[in-house]
């Protein structure tokens, strides 16, 4: 299949605080001989000419700040998703979180429902995520962040600190991790915790305020950080801790190799394989729940564990990734337009 493929992705023009993933995916597409790239709106998205549809988190479409916002919405992508099924417009989603959103009403659930129905291939960031039994999917590894940061020095690193840095939601596990460090009091010298990042909502802010208070080892910045604030975190830590209550594919684990500091995480399958990826020394795993003996052990181990001089990813650079995409792109068309010749066969 030859020409140019036109794609509307699912965001706007990225803004200072978008997903660092989007914005490198669409300028390095743009860099692409071959693939035009739409940012979102809904003027763009019901009225110009696309070929693909490429949603990342399709709940955002549905979603609005108040009960009249969020209706125009839904109005809106319902008409969105008529005008994809009626002009045989494919969608590509990319498969970003494995559980379905929480707290969406029966509207919203029917919408998800609907892209799912018309979705012609999906795009999952790891052979481990599972999209059921034949459907259409690719495998195109989350690409890492080392351009992105490059432009930001790195810090001295401090003996001793732990970090956690990014935005702060229930799932991530916070509490967890305020409270396992306490427990290191007595255990180490020398121990200290830094905490950046805006939590999701006011109540998890005033909880972790009150869970840090006891103890003066803890250093919090609640508040949206820039990407040179992060780069300051993360860099200055001997490790990173990302206390996830349920992880899957996580962008702040790349950013902390890509900024090549050692992490700790949950073990899982995902995780599993990127340990084998980057080489020995770079993620360090734990079963079960957070606990001071683990951050204990995991630290000892960075100190006296080799690993190689950065972490080693395989097919991460944004160059491969965006021919990956390009070739899904022209496979959703190729499945969209023999799904249109099998049903006016019929």
């Amino acid at each position: 299949m030859n020409g140019v493929v036109t794609v509307l992705q699912s965001f706007p023009v990225p803004r200072p605080t978008t997903n660092p993933y989007l914005v490198m995916l669409e300028r390095s597409l743009r860099e692409l001989p071959g693939t035009e790239v739409l940012n979102f709106s809904w003027r763009a998205a019901l009225l110009e000419k696309y070929d693909v549809f490429h949603v990342h988190w399709p709940e955002i479409l549905a979603n609005g700040a108040s009960p009249f916002k969020k209706f125009v919405r839904q109005t809106l992508t319902a008409a969105l998703l008529i005008r994809l099924q009626t002009r045989h417009i494919p969608i590509v989603r990319t498969v970003h979180n494995v559980r379905p959103p929480e707290g969406v009403s029966l509207r919203e659930k029917l919408l998800l429902r609907w892209v799912e129905h018309n979705t012609a291939l999906r795009i999952t960031l790891n052979p481990d995520t599972e999209v059921g039994q034949g459907v259409p999917h690719v495998v195109i590894p989350h690409g890492d962040y080392r351009a992105w940061f490059s432009k930001y020095p790195a810090s001295p690193v401090v003996e001793g600190q732990l970090a956690f840095a990014g935005l702060m939601r229930r799932y991530k596990g916070v509490e967890g991790l305020l409270l396992a460090f306490q427990a290191t009091e007595n255990m180490m010298d020398g121990l200290t915790l830094r905490l950046a990042g805006k939590p999701s909502t006011p109540e998890l802010a005033r909880e972790i305020l009150r869970l840090a208070a006891p103890d003066q080892r803890i250093r919090i910045d609640l508040r949206f950080i820039s990407d040179a604030e992060l780069v300051d975190v993360v860099t200055s830590s001997e490790l990173v801790v990302l206390p996830y209550r349920f992880m899957h594919n996580s962008g702040a684990l790349l950013t902390a190799l890509s900024l090549n500091r050692p992490v700790l995480a949950p073990r899982n399958a995902v995780n599993e394989r990127i340990s084998q990826e980057v080489g020995p020394g770079w993620v360090h795993m734990y079963e079960g729940d957070l606990s001071q003996d683990v951050i204990i052990e995991s630290l000892q181990s960075v100190r006296t564990q080799a690993r190689p001089v950065s972490p080693e990813f395989v097919s991460r650079s944004w160059p491969e990734t965006a021919a990956r995409h390009a070739t899904a792109y022209q496979r959703a068309l190729s499945l969209s337009r023999r799904h249109k010749s099998a049903g006016t066969t019929q």
